[in-house]
């Protein structure tokens, strides 16, 4: 049995252990908040289901708890979100929970709500561009901070450019879309469902596309809620398992709930849902490790993270496995 096996039960046994202690009523501990925050995001089909049917109310009403549901429009709103506490469970990309770790926020990866192929980049139907190569001296629209903008940068650094031989315009992902179908921008990096709704609607290609390139949707909570509230968050991640299952189990439904939600046709929603969403183990683990410690050279190159960031250091920092493998296996 290896060290790093044996750390990770320990960490599985304490919190365990501690939810366990938060259910006694003699317990000392911090008094339960009222009120919780969980953002939502038509990026996370989970989000949407959660909200819909009212799973996550369910589960904290015996706690006397109640939820404000915030809307999340991208990673970067989601880390607004967490770090002003704003809410205490936010949807993010991978690449963006770890750069917002290692930027100070005090946030933890608990539970992994998707794998998707949810970004790509994008241009017009008649653009002349074919290559990422020849995006060089070009405008391109990207969301900082996303997934996208992580994809962009990779997708450059791979054919020897960096992001000084572009011009990058920091556009929320509607915005961007926008602006590629009116021509101000030559490229566009994506994310659905606005990518699946540009090429539907405005016949929009999909320049280049690398699943490896897309990091997971990661589930992320305040390191202090986290702490002082184990029972909670049991709560929010057993509900959160059960609309992982429901949109795993009836993808038409899923696709009509974020149809509804965001207000896209259900062929665009079906795209994004059907044919780019997939669901993998929601224990981050060593494949959602493997997938960040791909970005770190990313962010090392373009100096992203503050000086003096130790980002390995914040990587190990950022992946909580314990709280998931709790709920996902009953405990």
């Amino acid at each position: 049995m290896t060290r790093q096996t044996l750390s990770r039960r320990t960490l599985i046994a304490g919190f365990a252990a501690a939810v366990g202690a938060a259910a006694l009523p003699n317990a000392t501990r911090a008094a339960i908040p009222k009120r919780i925050g969980l953002d939502y995001a038509y990026y996370n089909p989970a989000s949407l289901v959660l909200k819909k049917f009212g799973w996550a109310e369910d589960a904290l009403r015996p706690h006397g708890v109640q939820i404000d549901w915030l809307l999340s429009l991208g990673s970067n709103k989601a880390n607004g979100l967490l770090a002003g506490n704003a809410v205490q469970f936010g949807s993010t990309a991978g690449s963006a929970a770890l750069l917002a770790r290692a930027n100070g926020s005090p946030i933890k990866t608990v539970f992994l709500y998707s794998q998707p192929e949810w970004t790509a980049l994008v241009v017009a139907k008649n653009s002349p561009l074919r290559s990422v190569k020849e995006l060089r001296g070009k405008r391109v629209a990207a969301t900082k901070g996303t997934d996208p903008w992580f994809f962009l940068l990779r997708s450059l650094h791979q054919v020897g450019l960096t992001q000084q031989d572009v011009e990058i315009l920091d556009l929320q992902h509607g915005d961007g879309r926008t602006a590629l179908e009116r021509g101000n921008v030559d490229a566009w990096a994506g994310l659905d469902p606005y990518m699946a709704a540009t090429q539907l609607d405005a016949g929009s290609r999909l320049l280049y596309r690398n699943l490896n390139f897309n990091t997971y949707g990661a589930l992320n909570a305040r390191e202090d809620f986290i702490n002082a509230n184990p029972e909670l968050t049991q709560a929010v991640l057993r509900a959160y398992e059960r609309a992982r299952h429901y949109a795993i189990a009836y993808p038409h439904e899923t696709s009509q709930i974020l149809a509804e939600a965001s207000g896209i046709s259900l062929r665009v929603a079906d795209i994004e849902i059907r044919e780019r969403t997939h669901y993998p183990d929601p224990v981050p683990g060593a494949a959602y490790r493997k997938a960040l410690e791909a970005v770190i050279p990313i962010i090392e190159a373009e100096h992203l993270a503050v000086p003096g960031a130790n980002l390995r250091q914040d990587l190990v920092a950022l992946i909580d496995s314990a709280p998931a493998h709790v709920a996902v296996s009953g405990g």
